[in-house]
Order: structure tokens, then sequence, then C-alpha cells
């Protein structure tokens, strides 16, 4: 099949719009299979006036880099466009692709300056400093000129925004501009305005939500921890095909009202009932005004209730099918004036009612009340819920409830997906596709990582939350990673504990696994060199300080409800096994950045650091604690040198598996080492016995359960229906769905073998009487998949490799290792042992 460039991306955008790189790097995914081809020089045009044509400048290089190539010409101005397309040529006479299409690049607004003058406004009238503050809307009149060439609005807000033009909606983003440190980082969006300007009177509005930066947030149940006054800084800007511009920016003259939304909240949820006031000028935003990293959220699909019915207690009841996040829209509902629906969302039932414990003090309760004028429909604007059930109340009597009277709109950050799985247990698929945790705790981006970064083009999405991480870190100058990012209430400093702070390196690490992006590692390398040097508080010799706080094997299934951190692995056990480990990872990072000092450093940290825990934590080769966490974090992370000891401690780990009858014993820090401990010492089929466990805790009870989605704990619905504990419990809580990235590499056989996928590793492990899987991830080069089965007594498996990668193919059995260039390639041995349970 011939080569083609299927993709061409700058940096980590999917739309590069309004962004802040000047010289933003150019990477092309490639399509077909085309055996062994290898790139061997490029071509790059780049078109500096906006237009496409084969005039433009082109740029020749050697090379067979194809992901992250420097941009070739002059750095782009602020508001510049540029046209941009390239081809690539094989080696030894192989045929060069065609051009790729002409793809658009444009830069954001640069500096302070750039803003020409608009300023954040506010409506000019006493606000509501305690309580819910209602929606702001905003409005400014102008003229525009004929011939309009192109138009952008770059906007955000100290809230949530949507805005119009002419009366028509702005781009297609929900809860914008979403939520970033607002301190230290403030994220505007740009977006192409053209198509609705129009000659002579324009008129744009926004309206301004509460969301993060002055609703009720998180457990602490405040408010306003970033300002106490909802406003907008946005900038228009209309070219002429003359050259001329229109500029519109925030500033006095602007009005501002209130409408209908009376109240809406990220946590209670949002009400709406059926007048225009002077704005004033606001202090400049506190942080730096920069564009966004990755992708916005936006309504991705549709759910209707699969059932509507009637509680035990004759309340009206949907269910959507899918724990899921968003909202619920009315469609064509009518009704006498003044008739109120409320709508109230939870995850579970318990006793067939809404289950409202594990909300919390949370309402997550929408109110729409009817104007009595007809049909309407209606759906939040500035809220969401993480829910599968609502109760109903209030519709109108005299119209039927139907499945087209409510729709789920589902939202979440716009990724691209990459990855797929699939294969002959069902139950198996389920768990894979169970993957709303709305704080971005660091703990649980740690250990999902990997999953994530199969999963989605998670690159930017990471980049942007490192970055306000760091700028949290820096904070006070005391390297500790917070909790949460971004940090909640923003003036706190959480004591600093393993795992969770740990994510300053191993995030970072597992982005560059995936992605491969020296650039984005070396930005990254002072937050973890931070961590590492100052974050962490140490003991004489060198290992955690036992005197702080330790959240450690988090959720151990042992733990009580009540205390999920009194783990039976002890806490400082765990944290010194990520301290050695994230200090080896830091001397890796160090030697790809070509910091030779740093390297030899971290080289030597490591090894004194792996010589003090074994004296700490291993007695007569056996580990203090006699727990599956324990000796997977020791077997996985290298904590052994004496071979002899290493193999006692890999049979150890097998017999305190078999004997908790292949059930999970583990937490939040232990489970991503178990399954790839259990595999490196050939015991893959004990863990094929765990994964495959229906009995709590394990994966696939959730799933009997009737879970959609990874739940919080591994019991968070006990057998008899009822929810565990009264608070502290979430049905779509992406943790423990790390076991995704173990189903990816040994079941379906997929891993990079070189950071960024330019080697492929396929080595599947079959077993657990599957009989058959197929995994494929869109890599930065192109597809790579591998689909195995057992047909006849013999393993066939099928690789696809995309052009300019390879890949190192292992068969199960023999053992034999074959490294092949780019194509479709077919293979097969016989008598292989598929182990049933």
């Amino acid at each position: 099949m011939a080569v083609s460039i299927s993709q061409l991306a700058f940096e980590h955008h999917r739309v590069a719009l309004g962004i802040a790189e000047t010289k933003p790097r150019i990477s092309w995914r490639f399509s077909g299979h085309a055996r062994n081809w290898v790139q061997s020089s490029y071509d790059i045009q780049i078109s500096r006036d906006g237009h496409a044509h084969a005039s433009a400048s082109c740029y020749s290089t050697a090379s067979s880099q194809s992901m992250y190539v420097p941009w070739p010409s002059e750095p782009l101005k602020a508001t510049e466009r540029a046209k941009v397309r390239a081809r690539a040529y094989g080696n030894n006479g192989q045929s060069p692709t065609p051009w790729s299409d002409w793809v658009t690049v444009e830069a954001g607004l640069l500096t302070i300056e750039d803003w020409a003058g608009a300023v954040p406004v506010a409506a000019d009238r006493e606000t509501e400093v305690d309580g819910p503050k209602k929606p702001i809307y905003f409005r400014k009149s102008f003229l525009a000129g004929h011939d309009i060439e192109s138009a952008r609005l770059y906007i955000t807000a100290l809230g949530l925004y949507e805005a119009e033009i002419n009366g028509k909606r702005v781009g297609d983003a929900v809860l914008s501009p979403g939520w970033q440190s607002f301190n230290y980082r403030h994220v505007y969006d740009t977006y192409d305005v053209t198509a609705l300007i129009k000659d002579g009177d324009n008129a744009i509005g926004v309206s301004i939500g509460e969301g993060w930066f002055a609703g009720r947030i998180s457990f602490l149940e405040k408010r306003n921890l970033w300002g106490d006054t909802l406003g907008v800084q946005s900038l228009l800007i209309v070219t002429l095909k003359n050259g001329s511009t229109i500029k519109v920016p925030t500033d006095e003259s602007w009005k501002a009202n209130t409408g209908p939304i009376v109240q809406s909240e990220i946590y209670n949820g949002e009400s709406y009932d059926s007048r225009w006031l002077a704005v004033k000028k606001l202090s400049p935003l506190k942080g730096k005004l920069v564009p966004a990293d990755g992708p916005p959220v936006r309504k991705l699909e549709e759910r209707k209730p699969e059932r509507i019915f009637k509680s035990a207690s004759g309340k009206t009841l949907i269910d959507l099918g899918q724990n899921m996040v968003g909202w619920l829209r009315l469609n064509n509902v009518e009704g006498p004036s003044g008739t109120t629906i409320t709508l109230r969302h939870a995850e579970v039932l318990e006793n067939e009612e809404l289950a409202l414990k594990a909300l919390r003090s949370a309402k997550a309760t929408d109110t729409f009340i009817l104007n009595g004028n007809g049909k309407q429909t209606w759906e939040p604007h500035f809220t969401f819920h993480g829910f599968r059930f609502a109760q109903i109340d209030g519709w109108p009597k005299d119209q039927p409830l139907s499945q087209d009277s409510i729709t789920g709109i589902v939202v979440h950050s716009d990724l691209e997906q990459t990855g797929w799985f699939e294969c002959s247990h069902q139950l198996l698929n389920q768990l894979h596709s169970n993957r709303a945790e709305r704080l971005g705790w660091t703990g649980d981006a740690h250990v999902f990582g990997p999953t994530a970064n199969f999963l989605y083009n998670t690159a930017g999405f990471w980049r942007g939350w490192h970055k306000d991480m760091y700028s949290e870190m820096q904070r006070q100058g005391s390297m500790r990673v917070p909790w949460f990012v971004p940090t909640v209430p923003p003036d706190s400093n959480n004591p600093p504990g393993a795992v969770w702070g740990d994510v300053s390196v191993g995030g970072p690490w597992n982005l560059f696994q995936a992605f491969g992006d020296v650039g984005m590692l070396k930005e990254q390398y002072p937050q973890s060199k931070g961590w590492i040097d100052k974050g962490i508080p140490r003991q004489a010799d060198r290992l955690w300080d036992r005197s702080g706080h330790q959240f450690a094997d988090w959720l151990d299934p042992k733990a009580p409800p009540e205390d999920p951190g009194a783990a039976t692995t002890a806490k400082y056990l765990v944290a010194d096994a990520y301290l050695v480990r994230m200090t080896e990872l830091l001397a890796s990072m160090s030697t790809v950045l070509g910091d030779k000092a740093g390297a030899a450093e971290y080289r030597k940290q490591h090894a004194d650091l792996r010589t003090k825990f074994q004296q700490a934590w291993i007695k007569d080769g056996q580990m203090t604690n006699r727990t599956q966490t324990a000796y997977a974090l020791a077997l996985e992370f290298g904590l052994y040198t004496d071979d002899k000891q290493r193999c006692a401690a890999a049979d150890t780990l097998r017999d305190i598996v078999s004997k908790n009858d292949y059930l999970v014993g583990t937490g939040l820090a232990g489970t991503p080492a178990l399954g790839p401990a259990l595999r490196d010492i050939g015991a893959a089929d004990d863990f094929y016995k765990m994964l495959l466990q229906t009995k709590a805790p394990s994966w696939l009870y959730q799933v009997v359960q009737n879970g959609t989605t990874t739940w919080e704990r591994w019991d968070s619905l006990l057998p008899d229906g009822h929810v565990n504990t009264d608070s502290m419990t979430s049905f779509n809580h992406y943790a423990f769905g790390a076991v995704a990235d173990w189903i990816h590499r040994t079941i379906g056989g997929l891993a990079p073998a070189e950071p960024g996928w330019r080697i492929v590793s396929v080595e599947p492990v079959p077993g657990g009487g599957i009989t058959r899987a197929d995994t494929k991830y869109i890599s930065g080069y192109g597809e790579v998949r591998a689909k195995w089965q057992v047909d006849g007594g013999k393993f066939k498996l099928q690789v696809w490799v995309p052009p300019n990668a390879r890949a190192r193919v292992k068969m199960p059995k023999s053992g034999k290792v074959k490294e092949v260039g780019s194509g479709f390639y077919e293979f097969q041995e016989a008598g292989h042992y598929y182990g049933r349970l």
C-alpha cells in the first residue's frame, strides 16, 4: 500500500489556532503499510501570507525525523497565520509520499500589548459575595466595514463563558476557559468568527457563570477561591481585505445585565428563570494570559434514557444506562407558566431510590421554570454532573414523559482517541470500556497516566496540567507537589507525600515514553529535579522523614471503610520504594537530556537509596510486610539486588496472591505494579486469575455489579446493593482503571520499545482462557496493531507497523524475537498452552 502523510500537526495542538509557540515544531503521521519504508529526507513548504500556493518557500532536509521537526522559517508574529504542507522521501529508491494537505497554523496574542487595551470588565453593581452569583450578560455593539477577510475572537473569563455574535453561538466548546491555577496561568481561547461578522451593525454578547473561579467547589464547601467578581476579557479583531483592522476590546463602553439563569454552580447545579447596566474596569488578571495547550471540553455524545420508571416511593426516575459526565437536556417541554421542573442526579440506586449520600453536600440539582409560551428546549450552561440516574420532579401532568423528552449530554475534553482493545472475554471488554474525578488529584494522575496516554492523545492536556503543577510547586520556593492541581484552596500548603508528589517525576517520564518528546521532557525536568532535590523531607539516611503525612497504599481493600489510609503495607515502605524508583527515573531523564553531571549524581543517589531501602525494609531476603503491595513494589522497582533473594521474593508474592484466592490486595500505590511484577517473574497466569476474578475485591466485581465506570473503592457498592460508607464513594474514579495498561501490554502485546513508538514491542502473553485479542494504537508514526487468536492448537499473530517505524516481535512459546520494518506481517507457532480459569 502506498505511503502518504495522513496528518500534519504543530506541537501537540489538535487545532493550531491562536497558539503560544512562534516556532512550532512540526510532526506528520503516515498512512499505509509499505514494507520497510524509511524516511530519508523531507520537504516542508510554508506560505507566510496565509494562502496556499505552490510557489511558497520550500525547505528540504536530509533526515529520518518525522516528529517534532524544527520550524524552518522565521518565527511567527502575534496573530500571524501561515499554511504548511510536507512530503517525505523513502530510502534506497522507495517512492516519496505525495504532498500532505495544507494545514493552517496561527499564533495567538503573545504579549499584553497584543491585547490592544482590552481589560477585564465586570457589571458595575453590588455582587453577592457569600452566596451563589447570578450569571452576568455582557454586550457590545460595533460597526464592521465591507470586504471582510477574517475575524478572530480572543476571550477568557473570571468564571465560565459562552459568547455569541449577532445571536449565533461562537464555537462549540463548553465550560470554557476551564480550570487552571488562575493565580499563575489564565487560559484564553481563540475562535475564527469570520462567518459570524456581517457588513454594518454587529453585536457581541458574552454570558458568564461562576464556574471554578468563583463558585463553590471541593470538599471545603468554600466559594470565591480565586475571586468574588464575575468578568470577561476579550478582543475581537476584524481584518479587512485591504489589510486594515477593526478592534473591539472589552472596556468601559460595554454594557452588562443579569439574565434568566438564577444560579449556576459546578457542584450544586443550575436554576433558570425566564434587565442593562454599566460595566467597570477590573484590575489585570493575576495569572499570565496564555493559550490552551490541550483541546477544550465539548459535547461529544448524546444518550437517551434506557428506561423511565417509578421508585418505591413513587418518584419518577430515568436510567441512562451509563455513568456519564454532563447534564440533561429537556426537549420540547410545554406547560403553564411557573411550572418548575427539578432534576436531581446520582451515580447509582440504593433500594431503587437515588443514592445521594455519595454526593456529600453537593446538591447536583438543576431547575427549569417554564414560561408558558409553548414548547421549550433547555439545558444547563455552566454546570455538569457525574451521574447515570436522575429523578424528575414537576414534569407537566398533561405531557407524557418519554425517551424523546430527555437527552443525556456527555461532555469531556475533546482528546483524539488513539487506543483500542477487544478480546474474546466479554466481561474484560466491559471493564476496558469502564474508564469523575473533578479535582486533579496528583496520585490518580500518576498511576493512570500510562493508560490515559495509550487511549488518547493526552500530550497537550498533560502539558498544561504540569505547567499548573510547577507553578504551584514554586510557590514559596518549597517545591512541594500539592495533592491536587489546581490547588484548592489556592493558598493551601499540602504536606508532601509519596506517589502523589511523585507525579512530578513519573508523569513527565510516562509522557516521554508515550510521545517521545525530548523538548517537553526538558520543559518538565525542573519540576522533577525540584521535587527530588527540595520537595521531599528526608531523614539522615536520605529516605523519607517519618513525621509527615502519607496517603501511601490508599484504599487498600483491607483498610477500614472510614479510614482508607490504614493500609496493610507500611506507609513509609511505600514512600521509600517510590523514592528509589523516582530517583532512578530522574537519572534516566538526565541521561536523555544530556545532563551528565545530573545523571551521575542521581545514579549514585539511586544506588545509595536502594541500599538504605534494603536495610530498612528487607530482612533475610523477605519484605518486612508480607503483602501484595510490598512484594510487587520491590520486584517491579528492582529493589532486590541479589538474584537468589529476588527468586524467593517472587515465590512469596505468588504464594500471597494464591492464598488470597486471587483477590486484589493492593491500593492505589501497589495496584499499578502488581500485574507487571507477576508478568516479569513468569507468573502472568496468576494475574490473569486476579484480573478475571468476579468476587470482591476485584476488577470484574464492578462489572458484574452493573458498573459502567471504574469505582473509587473496590467495593463502592456492597454485594447487598448498599453504598459503602456515607462519604468518599465515587462510581466514576479512574485510578484503579490503570490495569488497562497491563491489558494493552500483556494481553494485547503492544508497548513502545523506544520512547514515542519509533520501535514497537509486540509481545503478547496469552492466558486466562482468552482465545483472541485485537489491540490498536495510533502513534505519531501511524497505526500500530497486533491481532492474535488461538486456532486449531496454533497461535496466529498479525502485526501492522507504520512507515518510518519498526517492531520487535516476540512469540509467546518459543520466545523467538524477530525485528521487522514497516508493513503487515503474519506469524504462527504450534502447541501453545492457554490456561483456563
